[in-house]
């Protein structure tokens, strides 16, 4: 019995179906990513210039640590206390030791809240901290 004779061969053609899909989720990862990074710098902050800073790569998984002028501490927008931070990083650290963290602290914050999130940062053994700074081009 011959079984192929009533099947149609179709000339290959290129299905748009997968590609649209693709597009849409490279879309949605781009305005995902988008959203993202505005959060770590929507509170306002002007950090201060340094003309021997240096631009560092980003790096994965970094926490981004906000302090206004009145000392508040943000994280992912979100206002905590430096007891709610320390157990954060607490949770952090135990899980990714090289954790790294970037204090984003505003030029005229008062040394003192700064000096209390390094504080915090060396009692949760973090140890990969560093300071968002401005060239003065930039500045």
């Amino acid at each position: 019995m011959n079984f192929k004779k009533n099947l149609t061969s179709s000339a290959g053609g290129f299905p748009m179906a997968p590609m649209i899909d693709i597009m849409f989720l490279l879309l949605i990862f781009f305005m995902a990513a988008s959203i993202f990074v505005q959060w770590e710098t929507k509170v306002g902050i002007t950090v201060p210039t340094a003309e021997s800073g240096k631009r560092g790569s980003r790096q994965q998984g970094e926490i981004v640590i906000n302090l206004d002028t009145e000392g508040h501490i943000f994280v992912n927008e979100v206002e905590m206390s430096q007891e709610r931070l320390e157990s954060l990083l607490a949770q952090v650290v135990s899980e990714f030791r090289d954790q790294p963290v970037i204090i984003r602290a505003d030029a005229k914050t008062h040394h003192e809240s700064v000096v209390g999130i390094l504080d915090v940062c060396r009692k949760v053994d973090l140890w990969n901290v560093s300071f968002a700074t401005l060239s003065p081009k930039e500045g």
